[in-house]
């Protein structure tokens, strides 16, 4: 059978309620505790290999979100530059898209004539993902709150006179030398 310190070990182990050895051949729990603490030490070492290594490329991926693919003819990640003065303002009973700046950093799809853009966003004191009513519909995304300085992904239609027919509180009038943007989609990077 074997020795006392291995049949007390073999106990100790079919003891344990995560071990179950019914379905193990007897020839398997035969050797020493001595061979089933190196094996086992074995197993833990080579579980810490494994869980410490180096991360593969899919576990930093981050899905994208399929509401900017799938949205607007151009895809693009800016920075907003700034919030002029009175262009953002909480009005329950008056719907409007104001313009912000932005600053280009990447473009994902579609075109751009230029680094800068002016974008529209409809009800911009509201959360992306509140923005939408039954007047204008299709539009959401991540952004909570517009603050200067951020970078946004966004999905956009150019240009915003062929998809918002509402109030526009342009505080760049003339300042802007292309398209104005519609923003269907909007992400906080």
């Amino acid at each position: 059978m074997g020795t006392d310190s291995e049949v007390s070990f073999i106990r100790v182990i079919r003891g344990l309620s995560f071990f179950s050895f019914a379905a193990v051949p007897r020839w398997v729990l035969r050797g020493s505790a001595r061979t089933w603490v190196v094996a086992l030490a074995c197993v833990v070492v080579a579980s810490c290999f494994v869980a410490c290594g180096p991360q593969s490329d899919v576990s930093g991926v981050v899905a994208p979100d399929p509401h900017l693919a799938t949205n607007g003819t151009v895809e693009v990640t800016a920075r907003l530059v700034e919030i002029p003065e009175g262009a953002i303002f909480k009005r329950d009973l008056y719907d409007y898209a104001t313009i912000l700046k932005y600053q280009v950093v990447k473009v994902h799809r579609g075109q751009v004539a230029t680094n800068t853009l002016f974008v529209g966003h409809y009800n911009p004191w509201k959360p992306r993902a509140e923005a939408a009513d039954k007047r204008v519909k299709g539009i959401g995304g991540s952004v909570k709150q517009f603050r200067g300085g951020d970078t946004h992904r966004m999905a956009l239609e150019v240009p915003i006179d062929d998809h918002f027919m509402g109030g526009v509180v342009n505080k760049y009038f003339g300042q802007e030398t292309g398209p104005l943007h519609w923003a269907v989609w909007t992400n906080r990077e």
